[in-house]
């Protein structure tokens, strides 16, 4: 067996993390709305204001998987919080505990840097995904769904006037 290592992400992994990303939007069914670049990918991880991080699962030489997270707060706890925005493991290199050492690396993250949860979605037709991690603890969360706002709509919304004030009495 290949050696397996968990490294983060340096600029020249680029390339390889958006063959990731678009290996992950390929099984996820969802190819038609995966529409970054590497300068995309380069400015979010590299920029002036990185917005999230990369982890690479390495075999050997070969790129395994990679997991992107980043920090959200959650105001219930006072504390920020881990979240898991992507992870994949490529097809070949599946069932090799590859994806269970990502997580892993992630929680020993979340506590190092005082995190109060670590949190990721799961798509509700992944069966074999939501029974990997509740193995793991994870819960599946029902009664929470996801909210999300894009082009047009993110235009129309952003072009909303603000409510007009009332004076205070």
């Amino acid at each position: 067996m290949s050696e397996f290592r968990v490294t983060a992400a340096v600029p020249a992994d680029v390339p390889q993390i958006l063959e990731l990303i678009r290996g992950l939007a390929e099984y996820e069914r969802l190819s038609h709305i995966c529409v970054a670049t590497e300068a995309d990918i380069r400015a979010a991880l590299f920029g002036d204001t990185p917005r999230a991080e990369v982890l690479m699962a390495w075999s050997g030489a070969a790129v395994a998987g990679f997991a992107l997270f980043f920090h959200n707060f959650s105001t219930f706890l006072g504390r920020p919080g881990l979240y898991l925005e992507d992870l994949y493991i490529r097809p070949e290199f599946r069932g090799r505990g590859h994806g269970r050492a990502l997580l892993a690396h992630l929680a020993r993250l979340a506590v190092e840097r005082r995190c109060g949860r670590f949190e990721w979605s799961v798509l509700d037709w992944n069966a074999p995904a939501i029974g990997f991690y509740e193995s793991l603890g994870a819960s599946v969360l029902p009664e929470w769904r996801i909210c999300r706002v894009t082009g047009q709509a993110l235009e129309r919304m952003a072009g909303t006037p603000p409510m007009a004030s009332t004076p205070s009495p």
